[in-house]
């Protein structure tokens, strides 16, 4: 099968990380991978060049200029047409709206995959409005958790073109022990250390866990804060206003942060909204209590049984759970055993392939889709 992704990639985050774990699984299972990635400027430089051709895979650099929307839509019909893939498969909004046309005009089935939604300023919601249109005119549009499918429902994609795959995690370096961890991070204390991980936008929930440290000022503890977005500096101003800025080191942008969660005595996910977080799979891979917000495919991927899971946007409740995990650390720690013995067994790479597989040979076929690939 010959496969071609389309992805207009930023910084690498959770859609670049999935993208590159199912060009490259597709690769190892046979298939003939290529991912146009369309860039504002020459594409050698960004760091999935180079990591996609080192896994077989074949990136294409489409450079284009800032809003030069038909020349984008033009190049990409010409490069489909030339490649003749078997289906094209676009990830992220500019794609969807863009690019998967071009596609279609070709005469190729498309699919994409939802990754979830950032809501924003009213900008970003306008982006994100024409993607959920253009989710209709798709051969699948593949979730990643069950409320996503909901969504697209209520957004009148047919429900048969909208299965379910969760995803998937491997892992690509042996992680650090705690110490090592620790000091990578730059954390020479012994204190307990809450961990945060992920863009600091509101999606994310970066200012709840601020408020939640309000409720834990009696407990010796300090925050790891790894990340950066636009809404750091008034959430540096925030975290003044409510006297906690004392407890935060604020790191910015780790370098293969995935092999630190050692470092950490529990992780904290507060995010408002989710698809199935890649970070959360980083957790249980690193062993580390895991308190989460119970938004989007969060308890699809932990249960009580795993992990803490509150309500979204409640700082108290985010407050007992770090709590919780402060006061009975062998509980916290026979939750997080069964989180990474959960990671290992229901979130493997083999399986998850294989369900896309299945996707694109019903698109191909024009067989019927399943509600459901997997849950």
């Amino acid at each position: 099968m010959r496969i071609l992704h389309v992805v207009a990639p930023g910084e690498i985050g959770g859609l670049e990380r999935v993208l590159q774990l199912l060009a490259e699984g597709q690769a190892r299972a046979g298939a003939q991978v290529h991912v146009a990635m369309v860039l504002d400027s020459p594409g050698t430089d960004h760091p999935l060049v180079p990591s996609l051709a080192a896994g077989g895979v074949t990136p294409h650099p489409v450079v284009v200029p800032p809003r030069a929307y038909w020349r984008e839509r033009a190049a990409i019909f010409d490069f489909v047409r030339r490649l003749r893939p078997d289906v094209v498969h676009t990830h992220g909004a500019r794609p969807d709206v863009l690019d998967a046309p071009a596609a279609r005009r070709a005469g190729v089935p498309t699919i994409t995959t939802v990754h979830g939604f950032c809501g924003g300023d009213w900008k970003n919601r306008l982006y994100e409005r024409l993607q959920r249109r253009a989710f209709r005119r798709f051969d699948a549009a593949i979730v990643v958790s069950r409320p996503l499918r909901d969504r697209l429902i209520r957004d009148r994609v047919p429900a048969e073109r909208i299965p379910v795959v969760q995803n998937a995690w491997q892992r690509t370096a042996p992680p650090f022990d705690r110490w090592s961890a620790r000091h990578a991070l730059g954390i020479w204390t012994e204190e307990f250390r809450i961990g945060w991980v992920g863009r600091l936008s509101s999606e994310k929930g970066p200012d709840v866990l601020l408020d939640a440290l309000v409720h834990l000022r009696d407990l010796p503890l300090r925050v790891s804060m790894v990340g950066n977005g636009h809404e750091q500096q008034s959430l540096l101003a925030r975290a003044r206003r409510l006297g906690v800025e004392q407890l935060i080191q604020w790191h910015g942008m780790v370098p293969d942060v995935a092999r630190q969660f050692a470092a950490f005595d529990v992780f904290v996910l507060s995010s408002r909204t989710e698809g199935t977080p890649i970070v959360l799979f980083e957790a249980m891979a690193g062993g580390v209590p895991i308190v989460a917000a119970r938004v989007g495919g969060v308890p699809d991927v932990v249960s009580p049984a795993e992990a803490v899971l509150v309500p979204p946007t409640d700082p108290a409740a985010l407050a007992a759970g770090i709590r919780a995990v402060y006061g009975d650390r062998a509980a916290a720690h026979d939750r997080a055993q069964r989180a990474r013995e959960r990671l290992s067994s229901d979130f493997t790479v083999p399986p998850w392939i294989g369900r896309y597989d299945a996707v694109y040979r019903l698109v191909i076929g024009k067989g019927s889709m399943p509600a459901a690939v997997a849950v």
